[in-house]
């Protein structure tokens, strides 16, 4: 079989360093915002449509968030005054319209459930304490994501969080130069790979 590359580079991002905007508040919308704000509850949203569904409504009335709702129309002002662009409404026209107008004023857009109209894909993540996963299938398929993230939840232990936190005491307690610190932390985290006898170990069905 062909080897088939992805090119796609994933990143985390510091969404309360940077200001969403959403466009559109419908089902759609709801969905990104539900795991937006699951993900990365300090992100810094604001949602412009001029009408927004109960499920909508109720994030944004939620203190926890830090979401905004205006209801109007989308302007070309909204866009330029917003880091990342995601555009969730059922209406083709006005989606194209806001990746355009994105793309005027050099921002990075999502179009939800529009693959070429999109300089990102939102992945399905897994997340225990520190930890965090994204898994992404080049826009192909999300439902796969969906199922692969159910399978990594499975497999992940509920303490990956506490190793990662004894693992960031014992390197901080480190004193040689960057290069020991690198072969001993590798030392330290190779059993996690290993059977007990020393092979690799392998997900089981």
């Amino acid at each position: 079989m062909e080897q088939i590359n992805n090119p796609l580079y994933p990143v985390f991002i510091k969404l309360d360093k940077l200001s969403l905007l959403i466009v559109g508040a419908g089902e759609v919308a709801y969905e990104k915002l539900f795991f937006i704000t699951k993900s990365s509850p300090n992100a810094n949203i604001t949602v412009v449509a001029p009408w927004a569904s109960a499920k909508v409504q109720k994030l944004v009335a939620d203190s926890n968030y830090n979401i905004r709702w205006y209801k109007k129309e989308i302007e070309a002002s909204d866009i330029s005054n917003h880091d990342i662009i995601i555009s969730a409404t059922n209406n083709r026209t006005i989606n194209e319209q806001v990746f355009h107008a994105s793309k005027h004023f050099k921002k990075i857009v999502n179009v939800a459930d529009t693959p070429e109209l999109c300089d990102f894909y939102m992945g399905s993540i897994v997340t225990r304490g520190d930890l965090k996963i994204a898994v992404s299938t080049n826009g192909k398929s999300p439902t796969f994501s969906k199922r692969f993230r159910q399978l990594m939840e499975n497999i992940l232990p509920a303490e990956s969080h506490d190793l990662l936190q004894n693992l960031r005491i014992i390197r901080d307690k480190m004193v040689n130069d960057f290069d020991h610190k690198v072969k001993e932390l590798n030392r330290i985290t190779k059993s996690l790979i290993e059977e007990p006898n020393g092979t690799d170990k392998k997900i089981r069905s």
